[in-house]
């Protein structure tokens, strides 16, 4: 890895990073960048569309401006460029949803400690069906804006040509099948994920007008039997919130739903086989231990290990690289 200059300055900079991050955090809960829009206000303005208090929003908005998110003159605030793309919700490149996910984590990171003290989740998952329901909008909706940004260069990285049905295993809300499906029109594809999912699924899809080629079905792939049949099969981010034992198993039930010759493909924050990196990998399997009972971020080698275990041949990298180092292992079962 890199070296690191540390200092005094640096540490205490890291130290308190999470000061900005908790002003980001605060401006998309209360919708500050919603609620300007295009508009020029004053923090009075703001504070009458927000129903907050006007010094302490005031004060946000200054910070906000100190950030580079908002832009401030002559006592009028507004957003920037990007905040009007990615912070204004229901543009289309709202980052928002991962944001409020990432709030939802805050409090367990604050018990990290404790964590690895324990070795054992603080907090319960976001993810399962049993959360509260703004905190599952938030996972589910952030999942996929993160997906919509990276999904295109995705699809163009994997070859489905001459593949008829596609698994995509825990897909949410169905982002990654909605864009393999665009890209290879003879494709058709099953969103298998929680029951509760299915709701979010089903309007993601018929937004895209694809209801009559993507279908859902609701299921829990630990104890379900999994639809068989498919010729291809695409697994996002579901091994890392799982213990190795349990992620192997998953592994196995995905290559036994699909037919021989089937293409199984796993998208993970991969961790390097020396386990100290890529920095994001690294901090998510801390996430991990946070979140979930046993989970982690998995090395190069893990992963190709579960794949060859699960009867998968012809293992290989594909070259795609995501924002935060994701990547994606393919195998022919």
């Amino acid at each position: 890895m890199p070296s690191q200059e540390w200092s005094p300055g640096r540490l205490l900079q890291v130290s308190g990073a999470y000061w900005q991050t908790c002003a980001l955090h605060a401006a998309v809960k209360l919708g500050v960048f919603t609620a300007l829009g295009r508009d020029r206000l004053d923090a009075a303005q703001a504070t009458e569309r927000l129903g907050t208090q006007e010094r302490a929003t005031a004060m946000l908005l200054n910070a906000l401006a100190a950030m580079g998110l908002l832009e401030k003159a002559r006592g009028l605030y507004a957003n920037t460029e990007a905040a009007k793309r990615f912070l204004v919700r229901d543009t289309p490149g709202y980052v928002g949803h991962m944001i409020l996910h990432h709030h939802h984590l805050a409090p367990s990171w604050v018990q990290l400690d404790r964590a690895v003290r324990d070795g054992s989740a603080v907090r319960e998952r976001a993810s399962s069906g049993s959360g509260k329901p703004e905190m599952r909008e938030a996972f589910l909706m952030g999942m996929f804006n993160n997906a919509m940004l990276q999904a295109p260069d995705v699809a163009a990285a994997v070859d489905l040509a001459g593949r008829r049905h596609l698994l995509d295993l825990g897909g949410g809300p169905g982002t990654y099948a909605i864009h393999f499906c665009q890209a290879n029109p003879a494709l058709k594809a099953t969103v298998f994920d929680l029951p509760t999912t299915g709701f979010f699924a089903e309007r993601t899809v018929a937004r895209f007008d694809l209801s009559q080629r993507i279908t859902f079905a609701g299921g829990d792939f630990h104890s379900d039997r999994l639809p068989q049949g498919f010729d291809a099969a695409w697994l996002s981010h579901v091994l890392h919130g799982e213990a190795p034992e349990a992620a192997a198993a998953i592994v196995r039930k995905a290559a036994k739903a699909l037919e021989p010759g089937g293409l199984l493909m796993i998208h993970e924050f991969i961790l390097d086989d020396t386990a100290d990196g890529p920095l994001f990998a690294t901090l998510f399997s801390l996430n991990m231990l946070l979140n979930t009972q046993g989970g982690q971020s998995y090395t190069d080698g893990e992963i190709r290990q579960m794949l060859a275990a699960a009867g998968g041949r012809q293992i290989r990298r594909l070259g795609f690289r995501g924002p935060t180092d994701s990547g994606i292992i393919c195998a022919t079962v």
